[in-house]
Order: C-alpha cells, then sequence, then structure tokens
C-alpha cells in the first residue's frame, strides 16, 4: 500500500518528521509491525537489530612488564529495548559501521586495563576470569551507546620474542613428555608382553594338538593291535571253552565210575559182612537160648532141637543176601535194619512152633522178644536180642 512501511524482523524503523518520539527523540520507534507514513513529510530509516562482530587484537603489559598480544572477538547488537535503539539510532543510524570499530576501541581500552592488573600466569590459566572483568567494566560504557555485549572470547595471549610463556610451559611440556615417554614405554611393554604371550598361546596349542595327535595314533595302533589279536583270540577262547567242557565231561565220567564202583564192590562188600553179622547174631542167641534151656527143667529135648534148628533157618533165611545186589539207601544203618529183620523172622518161627506145642513161658518170651523190637523202629531199625 502506499505510504505503508514494514520494519524487517532484525530493523527497527525510525520515523522522523512530526511529532516527537520516546524521551524527546527526534523520531520514533517501530519494531515487530507496519506503520503508514506519509510521503513527503515523513521520513523513514532503519536500524540494523542483528548480531555483529569486532575482533581486537591489542598489546598490553602484564604485571610483570611483559608485553603480551592478546587477540579477542566480541559479539554485540543493539539493545531491543526503545532506549537502546533510540542511543544507537542518534550515533550510528547514519554510519551503522561505526559500531564495531567503536566497541573494539572500547574493548581495548578495558583489556589494557584488566591485564595490567594480571600475570601472565593467571592469564593463561584464567582466561575465563579475563573475559568476566572485561565484560563487566564495559557493560555500562556500552549501554550508554545502546549496544549490548552477548559474548567476549579471548582467542590468544603471545608474548612475541620473549619466551615468558614457552619457558613457564616448559615444566609442564616436559613432565607431559614424560608421561608420554612413560605411556610409551608402558604400551611397548604391554606389546611386548601380548606377543610374549601370544606365542605362549600359540607353543601351548601346539603342544596341545601334539598330544591329541599323539593320542589318536596311540588310540588307532591299539585298535589295529586288538584287530590282528581278534582271531586267535578267539581261537584260544573257544579252544579254553572244548577244554573246560572235556574236563567237565572226565568229571562226570569218573564220578559215574565211582558210583559203579561202590555199588558194585564196596556194597555187596558191606552186604557180605552185615551177612556175618547177622550169623554172628543168631549163634549168640542160640547159645542163649540153650543156656535158658538148660536152665529149665521141662521139654529140654524139644528146646534143643529147636535151638539146633534156629542157625539153619536164620542161615537159610541169610543166605539170599550172598549175591545179591543190595542198593541201601541208609548205609549201615539199613544192612542193619535188613539183619535185625531176619533174626526176628526166625525167631517168631520159633516162637510158634513152641505156642503150638504148649511150651510154657513161650507166651511170656514171645512178648519178651517183640519189646526190643518195638523199641527198636523207635531207634532207626536197630535189633536187640535176647
Amino acid at each position: 500500500m502506499f505510504g505503508y512501511r514494514v520494519p524487517a524482523p532484525d530493523q527497527a524503523m525510525l520515523i522522523s518528521g512530526g511529532r516527537r518520539g520516546h524521551g524527546g527523540a527526534p523520531f520514533r520507534v517501530v519494531t515487530g509491525h507496519g506503520k503508514f507514513v506519509l510521503p513527503v513529510f515523513r521520513k523513514v530509516r532503519f536500524l540494523t537489530l542483528a548480531m555483529c562482530e569486532a575482533e581486537v587484537a591489542e598489546k598490553c603489559v602484564s604485571r610483570q612488564g611483559i608485553t603480551l598480544t592478546v587477540r579477542a572477538v566480541i559479539a554485540f547488537k543493539v539493545g531491543n529495548d526503545t532506549e537502546s535503539i533510540v542511543n544507537a539510532g542518534q550515533r550510528f543510524l547514519s554510519d551503522q559501521g561505526q559500531m564495531a570499530v567503536l566497541t573494539g576501541r572500547i574493548f581495548a581500552g578495558h583489556l589494557r586495563a584488566i591485564i595490567g592488573s594480571m600475570t601472565v600466569e593467571e592469564l593463561i590459566t584464567e582466561r575465563q576470569k579475563l573475559a568476566t572483568e572485561v565484560l563487566d567494566t564495559s557493560k555500562a560504557e556500552m549501554a550508554k551507546i545502546g549496544l549490548i555485549v552477548d559474548s567476549l572470547q579471548i582467542q590468544s595471549i603471545d608474548d612475541g620474542d620473549t619466551g615468558y610463556i614457552d619457558a613457564m610451559s616448559a615444566p609442564h611440556k616436559a613432565a607431559i613428555q614424560r608421561q608420554a615417554q612413560i605411556a610409551q614405554a608402558q604400551a611397548s611393554q604391554a606389546a611386548a608382553e601380548a606377543e610374549q604371550e601370544a606365542a605362549r598361546n600359540q607353543a601351548e596349542y601346539a603342544r596341545q594338538t601334539a598330544v591329541v595327535q599323539a593320542q589318536y595314533n596311540a588310540e588307532v595302533d591299539r585298535a589295529q593291535a586288538q584287530a590282528a589279536q581278534a582271531g586267535p583270540l578267539a581261537e584260544a577262547h573257544a579252544q579254553q571253552e572244548v577244554l573246560s567242557a572235556r574236563t567237565e565231561l572226565a568229571q562226570r565220567a569218573a564220578d559215574l565210575r565211582q558210583q559203579q564202583l561202590v555199588a558194585e564192590i564196596v556194597k555187596p562188600a558191606e552186604a557180605e559182612a552185615e551177612r556175618i553179622r547177622v550169623v554172628a547174631l543168631a549163634e549168640a542167641e542160640r547159645m542163649k537160648i540153650q543156656a535158658e534151656a538148660a536152665a529149665s527143667h521141662g521139654r529140654v529135648a524139644l528146646d534143643r532141637m529147636l535151638i539146633d534148628q534156629l542157625p539153619q533157618i536164620v542161615k537159610e533165611a541169610a543166605s539170599g543176601l550172598s549175591g545179591a545186589n543190595v542198593n541201601v539207601l541208609n548205609g549201615a544203618d539199613g544192612l542193619g535194619e535188613i539183619a535185625a529183620g531176619l533174626v526176628g523172622q526166625g525167631l517168631t518161627i520159633l516162637d510158634a512152633v513152641r505156642r503150638n506145642m504148649g511150651a510154657p513161658g513161650a507166651e511170656d518170651e514171645s512178648k519178651r522178644r517183640d519189646e526190643p523190637k518195638r523199641r527198636g523202629g523207635a531207634d532207626d531199625g536197630a535189633v536187640e536180642v535176647r
């Protein structure tokens, strides 16, 4: 629109002509919005509010009298408030480039003053302190001309050819170099130890590999040897089993022959011995009967006749055992039972004859003879003859 003016975001529009501005200023300040300006009757100028930069390279003398060249960079701008814009507009509106020149000169003066009160060591080690003090001392003076400082950076401090700073840093350089050498030596030692450890590990791995290879070869050789011996071992084992079977067969044959010898020789001999014993018992019984018959006064002849016939009866009964192959289950006790049975049969016949003939005392005698037989049944076949 004709006569309507709008400032940029980083500008302040100054309108002169007409009524005065803030604080009696010869212009009005407009920021952030547009304004209708009558042509010919009003004049419009623009003041930058953007960030500006000023560089300072100033020779200063420290408190020790050492000349130093200090380089610094100042970042500044016109203040956003109306008063700062008015102050800056009245001073720099026609030549805004002078703001950087004037700012540099102001800070150069403050740098000389503050550096003169500090030592080189303090300047080197406390640069932030130097920048803070320069900003604090220049703040009021910069506000008068409508400028504010955002930052101050000390770029370098140089003593020229005096070598003071180098001498001051020499011990630190030596310490740093010493630490660097120590670190290098430690690194070299660590590298050497790592190489030695790697060599040891390789040697150990090679040793383990050789041991495993040797064990594998030994197992292969042992397996081959076992395979080679498998045939002879199997044959020897088979022969051993054959020998064991033959030995067992021979032992069984020997046991059978022993049983045959017992049946053919021992048992008949035992039977013959038992027969002889039975005959002896019968003879003893005959003599006993003869004695009893002699003691009695009745029927002597009959008793004598019976007594004379008793050995013949027993002999005939025992003659059957002479050539017999007797199988005795309980040894000598069994043979005793057979002999006792024969004697008992003979005595029973004798008692029957006597009873039939009316011999006195025959019944009592028979009972006395039967009593030992009853007792003998409880004594596992033993016979008692009276």
